[in-house]
């Protein structure tokens, strides 16, 4: 729950620091980023709610190796790593993309992920951890699972939704700011005034809320979809075997930044249930052993 919370709160602190910024350009140097019209509005919102979105994906390799410390394999050091590039070498013939870059990060916790803007050029890392307590038919389910996710493009549809739910928060607060600011606050200067900010404030965290559970929702059916992907690749009984072996892991978990590309994020209660990136792990094992 805590790494859900986390993970929340960083996407709502981005959204909070967007809008300071824009009052800040827009009420002290007066400068209309937005101009006038619901058109100029949605293209300024589309900007910066893409913008935001299409940076991260392009700097998501860079940033998962300088946040994780992961170890690219550019010369194979042992039979461990030879054998780990040759599997993902071979799950990315089978699955007709590019031969991603192969990592190495160290943590105790059982995970791996896959992150890059492209297909034929994406990073597959797994843990010290996953490497050291699973056997190679259950690594080569979870690289399956990690491969299926590139194949399928979900990085890049993930960044696209999350774009596409910004630019709709972003749009939405705002004019919801300018109507509360205009009736309640009762301000009739062309200048947007207090009563907006705070408004907008508070509707983009709220519509943020919601955002977020969308982009979970989601999150959470690539994840029954990898999970098959890597079934097919690997093997039914040892994608299940995966995920069995994944409940047993401890250690330290990932950055909440990076949560939604693990395998492995843990389990929530209740309400926020709504906020996981990945479905609980008993329900993904049912899933693979429905004959649906």
């Amino acid at each position: 729950m805590k790494r859900i919370f986390l993970f929340l709160v960083t996407n709502l602190a981005v959204l909070a620091l967007l809008s300071l910024v824009i009052f800040i350009i827009e009420g002290v140097f007066g400068v209309r980023l937005a101009g006038s019209g619901l058109g100029s509005l949605l293209v300024f919102a589309a900007i910066f709610g893409f913008g935001g979105a299409l940076i991260s994906l392009a700097l998501s390799k860079w940033t998962a190796k300088r946040m994780l410390g992961v170890r690219v394999i550019t010369e194979p050091q042992s039979d461990a790593e030879r054998w780990l590039l040759g599997t993902v070498k071979r799950l990315a013939d089978q699955a007709r993309i590019g031969m991603p870059e192969v990592g190495i990060f160290d943590s105790e916790e059982m995970n791996a992920f896959a992150t890059g803007a492209r297909r034929d050029s994406a990073l597959v890392a797994v843990s010290t951890g996953l490497l050291r307590s699973m056997s190679p038919s259950q690594v080569e389910a979870v690289l399956g699972h990690e491969i299926t996710h590139v194949a399928n493009g979900d990085m890049v549809t993930l960044a696209l939704l999350q774009g596409v739910l910004n630019t709709f928060v972003i749009f939405l607060a705002r004019i919801i700011g300018n109507l509360i600011d205009r009736t309640l606050f009762r301000n009739d200067r062309e200048e947007s005034g207090i009563g907006f900010f705070l408004t907008t404030m508070v509707a983009q965290i709220v519509l943020g809320i919601l955002a977020s559970m969308i982009v979970s929702w989601y999150s959470r059916g690539r994840e029954f979809r990898a999970d098959r992907g890597g079934a097919d690749l690997a093997g039914t009984g040892n994608m299940i075997a995966a995920l069995q072996a994944l409940k047993q892991s401890h250690g330290e978990p990932m950055p909440p930044q990076m949560q939604a590309f693990g395998i492995n994020t843990g389990a929530a209660q209740g309400f926020m249930r709504l906020f996981m990136s990945h479905p609980p792990l008993d329900e993904r094992i049912a899933a693979l052993q429905s004959p649906a």
